[in-house]
């Protein structure tokens, strides 16, 4: 059975939240509801999103500060802006904090969710695919069976986690895998222990990796890592010896 998207959404207005969040539910989505921007920044690491729909004008922190914070650990998740501010300098201030969305209240509700709908198909559309198999430099990667081969030598096994983090490493192959994201994609939270956790797993990787000078797991300084590669998408099977 497939997971519900998971909407994070903030808005101070009590009957206006409750009737977005049973509007979104009806729809199937999973919806988490905060009514101000502190309370939205505290629990937002708690757990995963799929996109965050963010009244502008909140008590405590306002929608633009939320986004902010959001943007500075997550810089894939969209963002829509809900607001009674019209004005041009404000529409602008949303898009420079990270909106990809900006929709100006009274609203219909199945304007919104259309505009949700659109944002999430670009989204997903856009999403790497994980393949089945590698050719990285002179290795072969096999996420199949958690393998990978130099030349014609024998297999090294990688465990789970060292699998699915080289496989996402791959997906992004050359771009900077942020480091947030691949918390939350294989760790399913962004945590110090977890953190500290895939730099073991880095280490590792590098440590096999390292038999081919021309592949290279590179540090992007306060973003991620990206795989240095001249990688084949087309990776055929590895023929049997």
């Amino acid at each position: 059975m497939a997971s519900k998207t998971k909407i994070f959404l903030c808005e101070d207005d009590e009957s206006l939240g409750g009737l977005l969040k049973d509007f979104f539910e009806s729809k199937d989505f999973e919806v988490s509801l905060f009514h101000n921007g502190e309370d939205a920044l505290n629990n937002y690491a708690k757990d995963t999103y799929d996109l965050c729909v963010l009244d502008v004008m909140m008590p405590r922190v306002d929608g633009f500060a939320v986004a902010e914070q959001i943007r500075n650990t997550d810089s894939r998740i969209p963002i829509i802006f809900l607001t009674a501010k019209t004005l041009k300098e404000d529409v602008l201030k949303g898009f420079a904090v990270g909106a990809d969305d900006y929709i100006r209240k009274p609203f219909s509700l199945d304007e919104l969710l259309a505009r949700m709908e659109v944002i999430l198909r670009r989204v997903k559309g856009a999403e790497a695919t994980i393949q089945s198999t590698y050719q990285i430099g002179k290795f072969f990667f096999d996420t199949q069976t958690q393998t990978i081969t130099i030349d014609n030598g024998e297999p090294i096994s990688l465990t789970t986690k060292e699998n699915e983090l080289l496989a996402l490493l791959c997906a992004y192959a050359n771009q900077t895998l942020e480091r947030s994201f691949a918390l939350k994609k294989i760790w399913e939270n962004d945590n110090y222990f977890n953190a500290r956790s895939m730099d073991v797993y880095i280490t590792k990787l590098r440590k096999i990796l390292k038999e081919d000078p021309t592949v290279e797991i590179k540090n992007v300084h306060g973003k991620g890592y990206k795989l240095i590669t001249t990688l084949s998408e087309d990776a055929e099977e590895k023929p049997t010896k």
